[in-house]
């Protein structure tokens, strides 16, 4: 075998600068004017930067939860069970806790601003009622659902004592 020959089959994979056509030291893009530790005080990475978030917060060395339950026993104290009123629940509807069922429980659990709830439906349209002066018949079949089963339709309600179906 030469020495010279290609051991690599054709055709050749892709590296960085044949990818992209050229070499990387002659491309155009100039980098960066500032360092990144002063690149984050400007904007708009200063506002990410500045503030931290729940989760952050809560992986802080220093943060400490009072309200969390310490131990099972606190875990189980806690819960929305209650054996007088809700005897014999499945085992993962008696460890139910506050913060999930109910919003009243006055921890903030998320980065979210709680909107008030806007007045309900009933109370920004009035409910019209309407009568009809005129007194129908009960036996009428005019303004009924429309339906297969109706007065109209013998095999929609009666049968005959043995099972079969009356013949008009």
């Amino acid at each position: 075998m030469p020495p010279t020959r290609d051991p690599y089959p054709y055709p050749k994979y892709e590296n960085d600068d044949v990818y992209l056509g050229r070499e990387r030291s002659l491309s155009k893009k100039v980098p960066h004017s500032n360092p990144p530790h002063l690149a984050q005080q400007e904007a708009p990475w200063n506002r990410l930067n500045a503030r931290a978030t729940l989760a952050s917060a809560r992986r802080e060395i220093f943060h400490f939860d009072h309200e969390a339950p310490r131990d099972s026993l606190d875990f189980h104290l806690k819960t929305t069970y209650n054996q007088h009123a809700e005897f014999l629940r499945d085992k993962n509807e008696t460890l139910y806790q506050k913060e999930t069922v109910s919003d009243d429980h006055g921890r903030i659990l998320k980065n979210r601003v709680k909107e008030p709830p806007g007045p309900p439906e009933l109370q920004r349209t009035p409910i019209r009622v309407w009568t009809n002066p005129q007194k129908e018949s009960i036996h009428s079949i005019h303004g009924a659902v429309e339906s297969h089963h109706n007065a109209s339709t013998n095999r929609g309600y009666s049968r005959k004592h043995d099972g079969g179906f009356y013949s008009v």
